[in-house]
């Protein structure tokens, strides 16, 4: 065999471990691909049915002291009010329960330190990147407040505020206007006054609506500016308003189609 054959064999079999190695590379990396997404559909596939039970458990089929006939009194405690005290003594983080009915949001409200860690962290304090719906820092559920801000991811799993986003139909709203929020201290009604598309804003941008500030009013004009804001903002008339002094409740979640987008729905309580 001359020099030349020689040469073109080594080649050849240069070229085939060549091939050998990138074809088993790009297999481990299909094998390690399917094995992360498996592992994260069980993750999810085990946190959806966490919170199943738990929204299970929660769910107020009986009120305890005969609430609708007492609304003008001092309100007695319900059973869903009792339950959510006795994870409240499992972990003090979760402060109130939000359900739309005939949605998937069905969830505990957890308030940290910031605003940082329930973005990535369930009900228990364990790592989750679907992460909690949560109450905004600068709110007191201890002290009277204007506004209960709350934040929730959006995911195509199909959780926490993903379902929120729907309410970009006015159909979807006509189906779904009422929220049920429980604290340790009531559980009532809210009505939804605004729906509406929103971003977090630059600094220097001037006169736009920084919703995400507003948690407790300073007077008369400050609460009726953000009612306003958010009615003009609207994307239809929900026919509802608020007064100074009447709760309200912001939901607030990721909007795609802008860079930092944002989703909200606002809400006051029924009287």
């Amino acid at each position: 065999m001359g020099r030349r054959e020689k040469n073109n064999e080594k080649k050849q079999k240069h070229k085939k471990v060549i091939k050998y190695i990138i074809i088993s590379i790009l297999s481990l990396i299909i094998v390690a691909g399917i094995g992360y997404i498996c592992i994260d559909l069980y993750i999810s596939n085990k946190e959806k049915q966490e919170y199943d039970s738990l929204a299970d458990y929660m769910q107020n089929t009986e009120n305890a002291e005969g609430q609708e006939e007492e609304q003008e009194k001092p309100q007695e405690k319900t059973e869903r009010m009792i339950k959510l005290e006795e994870l409240h003594n499992e972990n003090e983080d979760i402060v109130a329960w939000l359900e739309i009915p005939n949605t998937n949001i069905n969830y505990p409200i957890l308030q940290g330190s910031d605003n940082s860690y329930y973005l990535n962290h369930n009900y228990k304090k364990q790592y989750s990147a679907s992460g909690s719906i949560f109450l905004d820092e600068n709110v007191d559920m201890e002290l009277p407040s204007s506004n209960f801000l709350m934040y929730g991811h959006r995911n195509k799993k199909g959780t926490m505020f993903e379902d929120l986003y729907k309410y970009i139909n006015e159909s979807f709203y006509n189906e779904h206007k009422t929220i049920n929020f429980t604290t340790l201290k009531e559980d009532v009604e809210y009505e939804i006054l605004a729906v509406f598309k929103s971003r977090v804003y630059y600094v220097n941008e001037k006169n736009v609506f920084r919703y995400y500030f507003f948690t407790n009013a300073e007077n008369e004009e400050e609460y009726n500016d953000y009612v306003s804001n958010a009615k003009k903002a609207s994307l239809y008339d929900t026919g509802v308003n608020a007064e100074y002094g009447e709760q309200l409740i912001t939901l607030s979640t990721c909007e795609y189609s802008q860079e930092d987008g944002r989703f909200v729905v606002v809400a006051k309580k029924k009287q």
